[in-house]
């Protein structure tokens, strides 16, 4: 039996906004383990020039990103659906091993199987390098406040 991950598509904008927002949420809270069940066992990713391909492959992706990516923070926001696709933008904040802050900026393709599990992950991310006086994704570790301003309450 394939275990499912609600919502399932075809989503409705209500829908795909919780999507995006348990993605958001999962990623945040960095663990690998539980990432990677939300991605089908044959999934195909693209991340700048990594091409993971099945949750095995995820899994090591997620492993070594969180390792040199500290104090990781990302805010996720739905931009466009279908029936079971989802485009996100997004932005993160980090700081590699000698301490320089970077904002990453970029556009996310989801597509899903009919269990809600996510086929095909497609990311464009660029990097800008900040001061760590410029951050604004400050919360504690683990998901974002509620409260938190969005990317377009932030004006990113």
């Amino acid at each position: 039996m394939n275990p499912t991950r609600p919502p399932l598509p075809p989503f409705t904008r209500e829908t795909a906004i919780q999507k995006v927002r348990m993605a958001e949420d999962a990623w945040n809270n960095r663990d690998p383990d539980k990432v990677v069940l939300a991605y089908s066992e044959d999934t195909i990713w693209r991340n700048r020039n990594e091409f993971p391909v099945g949750r095995a492959q995820a899994h090591a992706f997620l492993t070594k990103k969180w390792a040199t990516e500290h104090e990781y923070r990302l805010i996720k926001e739905l931009w466009a659906y279908t029936e079971n696709r989802i485009a996100v933008r997004f932005a993160y904040e980090w700081h590699d091993d000698q301490g320089q802050y970077y904002r990453s900026y970029g556009n996310e393709n989801w597509q899903f199987n009919e269990q809600g599990l996510m086929t095909h992950r497609f990311a464009s991310i660029n990097d800008l390098a900040i001061d760590q006086s410029q951050r604004k994704f400050l919360w504690p570790q683990g998901t974002r406040p509620a409260d938190h301003a969005s990317l377009s309450d932030l004006g990113l």
